[in-house]
């Protein structure tokens, strides 16, 4: 990891793609298939129990004075991206197929990341308390604007048919484990910080049962047949195109909005990122029945490029720092 680590290529990403790998050739099937969807299911409930589990309310509402600066970052996350996911729409079906523009649109729809937006922030001497409260704001109000954009864009666009039961299992594998994690805190919240790392594989574990699920359902159904590896290819240029032209505006937004420098580096971090541990289980609910592989391919991309090219620019930043921005507890 060390080595890998010096070309900023995660690691849990490899172990992704290893998955995807694994379920290309060893596809559940039959009832393996549904031990596995029943497993995910319920894999997805504990992933946003320890989410609620987490987050503490304190320290949230603490950092909403910054409010200027959380609006901006939601304005790019839920704003920006989605606008810039409908104009990718002229790009179908000569450059990418329908399942993945409706991919595409969706890793527009997703909240920002959590983790890397706060780790990418403290690296380049950013205002972390306020990378914070932004990312987990956007994480929050995800799970509400996310479905509800899915249902007012995707559904008019013709990509997504979500109704009033897709809305039911949002709150049933979503929202209920979140409020319970937010209710059983006080109680759990010393063993999450005492046993960090075996919460973090729990927390990664969801995630890779999901994309082996999803990957799996894909190679059965046969999805995979319709695609070519320039296919592939040009949606990677797709996706750092995107990112570009999300990291340019980002920064001229914060000059516009005359942020000093602490700020400029949480509206580029927490306004450009897409969170997959969010997205993938979302995407799962969202789009039942139809073809999940392809459709979270770009946003597993999208992550990647973000991790590589948000790692290089901080770690530039710490450079160019003339001094780092101390905030307080």
């Amino acid at each position: 990891m060390r080595f890998l680590s010096r070309f900023y290529i995660d690691g849990f990403i490899l172990s992704i793609f290893a998955v995807i790998a694994i379920a290309s050739v060893f596809p559940a099937r039959g009832e393996a298939a549904t031990g596995v969807d029943w497993a995910t299911k319920v894999a997805i409930g504990l992933l946003f129990l320890l989410y609620g589990a987490r987050l503490a309310p304190d320290e949230a509402l603490a950092g909403l004075k910054h409010w200027r600066l959380h609006l901006t970052v939601l304005a790019c996350t839920f704003v920006l991206f989605p606008i810039l996911g409908l104009a990718a729409r002229v790009l179908v079906p000569h450059v990418l197929t329908k399942d993945l523009y409706t991919g595409l649109l969706f890793l527009c729809l997703v909240p920002s990341t959590v983790q890397s937006s706060i780790a990418f922030t403290s690296i380049a001497r950013g205002n972390v308390a306020g990378a914070i409260v932004s990312a987990t704001v956007s994480n929050l109000l995800g799970v509400f604007l996310t479905p509800a954009l899915v249902i007012l864009l995707m559904n008019t666009t013709g990509q997504a048919k979500v109704d009033l039961s897709s809305v039911v299992d949002i709150v049933l594998q979503l929202l209920v484990p979140f409020f319970l994690g937010q209710l059983i805190r006080p109680k759990v919240k010393g063993f999450l910080q005492k046993y960090a790392q075996p919460t973090k594989l729990v927390d990664r574990g969801s995630i890779l049962l999901v994309v082996y699920s999803a990957f799996s359902a894909g190679m059965v159904e046969g999805i995979w047949h319709s695609m070519s590896p320039w296919r592939i290819l040009v949606l990677v240029v797709v996706c750092c195109v995107m990112l570009a032209i999300v990291l340019g505006v980002t920064s001229v937004i914060g000059r516009a909005r005359h942020f000093d420098r602490g700020d400029r580096i949480v509206v580029v971090f927490c306004g450009s990122k897409k969170s997959l541990a969010t997205g993938l289980p979302m995407a799962t609910v969202l789009f039942a029945g139809a073809p999940i592989g392809l459709i979270v391919l770009p946003l597993m991309i999208f992550h990647q490029v973000q991790l590589i090219t948000c790692a290089a620019l901080a770690q530039r930043w710490a450079r160019t720092a003339e001094q780092p921005v101390v905030m307080s507890e």
